[in-house]
C-alpha cells in the first residue's frame, strides 16, 4: 500500500530576515499542509552575529513570523519546525525562540502543547579532546585541518546540526520544535524520512524548499511555496498569485550556494541531484524525480565558529572630483600611509571599499577602469580597543582629504564626508571554523528537551 503524500509549507527562506508575506502564506495554510516549517539561519551575515551572540534582524520581525507560523499550525494541529533559531542556532538563540513561543501561546489562549528544543553550541574543550584522541577534524573549502591554534582564536561554536534531533523530538511527540543549527535540509528532510519516504527525495525536498519562494519566478521573496512528497517524486507549487514553480526556476535554485551545483552534504551522506529530473507538472507546479542519496562512509558533523579581531569603526566619504576619483588609489595610499606615520604598521587592521570602482567585488571585479562620475569609499577601522579603532578610523578617512597629489592647486580638497565623524560598529569577527568532526553518534553534540506549554 503506498503512502499518504505530506505536504509542507514554508513562508520564509530566512526567518526573521525580513518579515513573511502574509497573504500567500494564508493561501498556503488553506490547503492545510501536513507541516509547517522554517528555517531561520545563514551564513550570508557573516560571522559578527554567532561571534557576537546577538541577531542580524530586529526582534519584532522574528516574533511576526513566528506568531503567523504558531497561531495557524496550532489551528491546524500539525507540527511546527524552525531551524538555526535566531539566525546563528547558538543557545541563546534557542532560547530567546523558546520564550517568544511561551509568549504568543499565552497572547493567543492556546491549549496546551508540546515544545522541543535542542541545542548546538560546542565547548572548544570538546575538539581539543577529539585532537588529543587522534582524530582529524577536517577543513572544508581548502582550510587546513584544525589545530588547537585555531580553537584557541574562537569566541562561539556551533555544530549544524542533521536530521536526528529533529526525528528525535517527533518520536517524544513535539508539536513545535525550535531547533539549534542546523542543516537547512535537514530540517524538511527529518518529518519526511520519519514517515518512511525515499532518502534522496526527503533531502531533495529539504534542498529545494529552505528559500521558500526563491525557487519560483519571478523572483519575489519571503512568499509561500508548498511541497508534496510521494514515494516517487517532489512537488513544489507557488502560493503568491503571479508566482510559479518551472522547471527553470527550480532546476536553477538546487543548483545555489554550492561549489559543485549537483552536491548536497548533509551528517551522513550526500545528495547527488546531477540525474535529477524536471518537469512542468501544471502552471504553478513543478515535478522532480531522480535524485540519489549516497551515504557517508564515515559519519561526519560540520562546526562553525567565529573569532573575535577587534573592535571596529565606519566612515564614509564622497569623491566627485574628477582628478581624485582617476588617482583614487594614490589618495588611499596617502591615507595608509598617514596611519603608519600614527600607529606603526601592525595592531591595527585599515580597510578601504570603493564602490563606483570595485566595492562589491574587490580584486575580482573584471571592470579596471573606472567608470562612474562620483564614488563613495567605506573606511573600516579595525583595533584591539574601541579608542584605538576610532582614531584609526578617523586617520584614514580624514587624510583622504589632505591627499597631496600632482597637479593639485586647489587647497579645498578632493574628497568631502557625509559626516563629520566615524560611526561606531559590530566588533568584527572572522570565521575560524568550517570543518567537520568525525562523531561515532551523530546525536552526541546535541542537547535535546521537552516540555509542556500551557
Amino acid at each position: 500500500m503506498s503512502k499518504k503524500p505530506l505536504r509542507f509549507l514554508c513562508p520564509n527562506g530566512h526567518l526573521g530576515f525580513a518579515p513573511i508575506k502574509t497573504g500567500s502564506f494564508y493561501r498556503g495554510v488553506a490547503a492545510k499542509p501536513d507541516f509547517i516549517l522554517a528555517d531561520s539561519g545563514s551564513d550570508d551575515i557573516g560571522p559578527v552575529p554567532l561571534g557576537d551572540d546577538i541577531c542580524a534582524s530586529p526582534p519584532e520581525w522574528q516574533k511576526h513570523d513566528l506568531e503567523v507560523m504558531l497561531v495557524e499550525a496550532r489551528k491546524l494541529g500539525v507540527p511546527m519546525i524552525i531551524g538555526s533559531a535566531g539566525d546563528t542556532g547558538t543557545n541563546s538563540r534557542v532560547d530567546m525562540y523558546v520564550e517568544i513561543i511561551k509568549e504568543l501561546a499565552a497572547k493567543h489562549n492556546m491549549p496546551p502543547f508540546k515544545l522541543g528544543y535542542f541545542y548546538s553550541e560546542l565547548d572548544g574543550d570538546y575538539l581539543l579532546q577529539k585532537i588529543k584522541s587522534g582524530k582529524v577534524i577536517q577543513g572544508l573549502d581548502g582550510r587546513p585541518d584544525l589545530t588547537p591554534e585555531d580553537i584557541e582564536k574562537t569566541n562561539r561554536i556551533v555544530a549544524v546540526a542533521g536530521v536526528h534531533p529533529y526525528m528525535k523530538l517527533l518520536d517524544m511527540g513535539a508539536d513545535v520544535i525550535i531547533g539549534g543549527r542546523s542543516s537547512d535540509c535537514a530540517i524538511f528532510a527529518a518529518p519526511a524520512l520519519r514517515a518512511g519516504f525515499p532518502e534522496a527525495l526527503c533531502y531533495y525536498l529539504g534542498k529545494v524548499m529552505e528559500c521558500a519562494s526563491f525557487c519560483c519566478e519571478p523572483y519575489g521573496g519571503k512568499e509561500t511555496i508548498i511541497g508534496t512528497i510521494t514515494e516517487e517524486d517532489v512537488k513544489v507549487t507557488a502560493m503568491h498569485p503571479e508566482q510559479r514553480c518551472t522547471v527553470a526556476s527550480v532546476a536553477g535554485h538546487a543548483m545555489y550556494e554550492r561549489s559543485n551545483p549537483f552536491y548536497e552534504y548533509v551528517a551522513g551522506g550526500m545528495l547527488d541531484m546531477s540525474n535529477c529530473k524536471y518537469e512542468q507538472f501544471d502552471e504553478k507546479t513543478c515535478r522532480i524525480t531522480g535524485p540519489q542519496f549516497v551515504p557517508a562512509e564515515e559519519l561526519r558533523v560540520k562546526i562553525e565558529g567565529a573569532g573575535k579581531v577587534g573592535e571596529r569603526y565606519i566612515g564614509i566619504a564622497g569623491v566627485r572630483d574628477p582628478y581624485t576619483i582617476g588617482h583614487i588609489d594614490e589618495v588611499i595610499a596617502w591615507a595608509r600611509e598617514q596611519a603608519v606615520e600614527r600607529f606603526g604598521k601592525t595592531g591595527y587592521e585599515l580597510h578601504y571599499r570603493v564602490f563606483g570602482k570595485n566595492g562589491v567585488m574587490g580584486d575580482l571585479e573584471p571592470v579596471k577602469e573606472i567608470r562612474s562620475h562620483e564614488l563613495c569609499v567605506i573606511v573600516e577601522g579595525i583595533a584591539p580597543s574601541k579608542e584605538m579603532a576610532h582614531e584609526v578610523c578617523m586617520t584614514g578617512t580624514r587624510q583622504m582629504f589632505y591627499a597631496r597629489l600632482p597637479e593639485v592647486k586647489g587647497t579645498a580638497g578632493g574628497v568631502a564626508f557625509v559626516l563629520d565623524e566615524v560611526l561606531p560598529a559590530s566588533p568584527a569577527y572572522t570565521w575560524t571554523m568550517n570543518h567537520t568532526v568525525p562523531v561515532d553518534d551523530p546525536m552526541e553534540m546535541f542537547k535535546t528537551h521537552l516540555i509542556e506549554v500551557k
